[in-house]
């Protein structure tokens, strides 16, 4: 998530952040690629972005990369709650877009059920749910964009006032 994302020695655990980065960036475009707007405004027409205008192709690999996704979720909030809970506070930020990443996470679980066979939803409710992600989204990127300019991490070292 952040560079300071460390491993076992206290390093700032590069690899970690570089994909968490990447799997954003692949959410992000296949996110959008669901929508027509690279065929739309002839992105896809870009020699080797192609690929963004299938609509298939675009909607697996962000079922990939939402995998991916809770994998390294996964391994951060175990890698927190184990051994760095002690060592860094989560800032106020860092909830705010642990909220926001929470929120579509679960949109997008729902739409993805709202896809399996025999599964039912409201049409408002599937309405609701892709507006919400989409919004979501939107807001999330915002503020990563606002706390990268500003250079807002999500952790930083614990406060010497307890």
């Amino acid at each position: 998530m952040d560079r300071e994302s460390a491993n076992a020695n206290g390093a700032p655990n590069r690899l970690l952040a570089h994909g968490y980065g990447a799997i954003m960036l692949l959410l992000t475009l296949t996110g959008f690629g669901q929508m027509p707007i690279f065929k739309r405004y002839y992105i896809a027409d870009i020699p080797g972005l192609g690929w963004l205008a299938m609509f298939y192709v675009t909607h697996y690999l962000h079922y990939l990369g939402a995998i991916l996704l809770l994998a390294v979720l996964a391994y951060i909030i175990v890698q927190y709650l184990m051994a760095d809970r002690r060592r860094i506070t989560i800032t106020t930020t860092g909830y705010l877009r642990a909220g926001m990443l929470g929120g579509i996470l679960v949109t997008g679980c729902l739409m993805v059920i709202r896809n399996l066979d025999g599964i039912w939803l409201a049409p408002g409710f599937i309405i609701f749910l892709d507006l919400a992600h989409l919004g979501l989204v939107m807001i999330f990127l915002a503020t990563t964009a606002y706390c990268l300019a500003v250079n807002t991490r999500w952790t930083r070292p614990p406060s010497k006032d307890k």
